[in-house]
C-alpha cells in the first residue's frame, strides 16, 4: 500500500464527509493505493456516525473510535499502530490541511528517502493571538530540539513508515514528533510550504493554555531526549556541585573558627553566621539531588526497554 492518512477528529461532523471525498479524489488521480483512517477522539457529536457511513461506501476508510476524549497524541498513537502504508500522512479533520499537497509530502518520503516531512504553513489565516505565541513555541522549539522547523506543530505531516513503527506518541507529544523522531535515530528531516486554508466549520478545539503547556512538553521531551537513559549525568552532576560548594563554604567557616581559636582572638558562634546554614542546605540539598538521580537511574536500568535500541540495518 502507498500511502496511510492517519486523521485525529473531535467533533467534526461537518467536515468529514468533504475532507474524506477530496482525499479520495487525490488519490485516485495519481493511481495511490491508499486507506483513511479516521480517529474519533471520543466526540460527542454525530462524527462516528458519518464515520460509519464512509466506511459503508467506501472500505478503504477506516474507523477507531475511543470511549472518552484522549487527546491528539492518543489518536496519533492508535494510527500509527493501524496503519499499513508505506508513507503515513496525517493531517487534521477541520480543512486547514489541503489533501492536495499529499502528492508533493509522498515524493519527498518515498523518492527523495526523507524519514519526515512537516508542513509549512507560510502563509496562515489565524488572528494575531495564534500566530504571536506560534512563532515564540517554534522557536524555542528550534533552539532545544537543533532541528530547523518553521512550524513543529503543523498537523500536515508524512512519515516513513519506518518512523511511525518505532516511535511512541504520548501525553501531548504530538507537537514534537520530529523531536521524538531524531530521538529515535531518524534525522534525515526537512519541511515543505504547504497551503493553509480559513476555517470552514466550527471553531477551534484549542485554547490558549495549549502554548503554556506546548512549552512544559518542550522542557520534558527535552530532558527525556538527553537525560531519559542517563539521569544520574543530570541529578548526580547537580547534586556533586551543590555538595562540593556546601563543603568548601563549610569547611571555610569552621577553618576560620578554629584559627581564631589558636590565635586567642573573639570569634563569633558559628551557629549564628547564616552562611553556617547556607553551606549546611547547600550540602542537603546536594545529597537529595544525588540521591534523586541515583533511584532514578535504579528505575530506569529496571525498565523493560532499558536496553532497547533501534537496529538500522543487519546481515
Amino acid at each position: 500500500m502507498n500511502i496511510s492518512v492517519v486523521i485525529p477528529l473531535f467533533n467534526e461532523e461537518e467536515s468529514i464527509k468533504e475532507l474524506s471525498t477530496w482525499i479520495v479524489e487525490v488519490m485516485k488521480k495519481n493511481k495511490f493505493s491508499y486507506e483513511i483512517i479516521l480517529i474519533d477522539d471520543g466526540s460527542d457529536d454525530t462524527s462516528w456516525k458519518e464515520i460509519e457511513r464512509l466506511n459503508s461506501k467506501n472500505s478503504n476508510i477506516k474507523g477507531v473510535k475511543f470511549r472518552r476524549n484522549y487527546g491528539k497524541s492518543a489518536a496519533l498513537n492508535i494510527g500509527f499502530l493501524k496503519a499499513k502504508g508505506d508513507v503515513v500522512i496525517t493531517m487534521d479533520a477541520d480543512l486547514q490541511d489541503s489533501p492536495d499537497e499529499i502528492p508533493k509530502l509522498y515524493e519527498k518520503v518515498y523518492k527523495k528517502g526523507f524519514d519526515l516531512v512537516s508542513g509549512w504553513k507560510k502563509e496562515r489565516y489565524d488572528p494575531i493571538s495564534k500566530t504571536v505565541p506560534t512563532k515564540l513555541f517554534n522557536w524555542a522549539a528550534r533552539k532545544a530540539s537543533g532541528i530547523y522547523l518553521h512550524d513543529f506543530n503543523c498537523g500536515l505531516k508524512a512519515y516513513n513508515k519506518n518512523v511511525i513503527k518505532n516511535i511512541e506518541v504520548y501525553g501531548e507529544m504530538h507537537r514534537y514528533i520530529p523531536m521524538i523522531a531524531k530521538w529515535s535515530g531518524f534525522s534525515n528531516i526537512t519541511e515543505q510550504v504547504v497551503k493553509h486554508q480559513k476555517r470552514k466549520y466550527g471553531s477551534t478545539k484549542f485554547g490558549i493554555e495549549r502554548f503554556l503547556n506546548g512549552f512544559l512538553d518542550l522542557l520534558t521531551i527535552s530532558f527525556i531526549s538527553r537525560f531519559g537513559k542517563k539521569p544520574m549525568h543530570f541529578f548526580g552532576v547537580l547534586g556533586t556541585l551543590m555538595f562540593s560548594l556546601g563543603f568548601i563554604l563549610f569547611s571555610f567557616i569552621v577553618g576560620s573558627k578554629l584559627f581564631f581559636m589558636i590565635n586567642d582572638l573573639p570569634a563569633k558562634n558559628i551557629a549564628d553566621m547564616s552562611a553556617f546554614y547556607i553551606a549546611l542546605t547547600s550540602m542537603i540539598i546536594g545529597v537529595q539531588l544525588f540521591l534523586a538521580g541515583f533511584i532514578a537511574e535504579m528505575i530506569s536500568r529496571n525498565s523493560h526497554d532499558s536496553n532497547s535500541y533501534q537496529i538500522e540495518k543487519e546481515i
